[in-house]
């Protein structure tokens, strides 16, 4: 695992909110805005980037943790910017902090975490038991 960053380094994406990605379970819309799941997706990937630069060919990164504080809606054909904050790395686990937003309008922040482990390790542990 490369160590090249440090704490308070940012990395930004972005995504337009699609008509699938409303709340919707089992065919039924509940809100015709952005669901919660649709932004957890796009904020582990916001957060990986990190580990996109600090990982090894051998290696790969896993999610521990998300915690989303939802805090106003997001709707369709809305662009949400992705900010990712780079905290602490203990071990190999890396904790992020994010905040998505709209404008000037904030639609989410929270925590990531993730560790950087070896391939055969992740394959190892993903792999059922018969």
């Amino acid at each position: 695992m490369k160590k090249i960053f440090k704490s308070g380094d940012v990395k930004q994406t972005s995504y337009v909110v699609a008509e699938e990605d409303v709340a919707s379970f089992r065919g039924n819309m509940v809100h015709p805005v952005c669901a919660t799941f649709t932004l957890a997706r796009e904020i582990e990937w916001s957060t990986r980037q990190f580990v996109l630069e600090m990982r090894e060919e051998d290696e790969e990164g896993v999610g521990t943790f998300l915690t989303i504080e939802h805090k106003s809606p997001a709707f369709v054909d809305e662009e949400i910017i992705f900010t990712a904050c780079y905290e602490t790395l203990t071990g190999n686990e890396l904790i992020c902090s994010f905040e998505a937003k709209v404008g000037g309008r904030v639609v989410a922040t929270g925590k990531t975490g993730q560790k950087i482990l070896k391939r055969e390790t992740i394959n190892r542990i993903f792999t059922k038991p018969k």
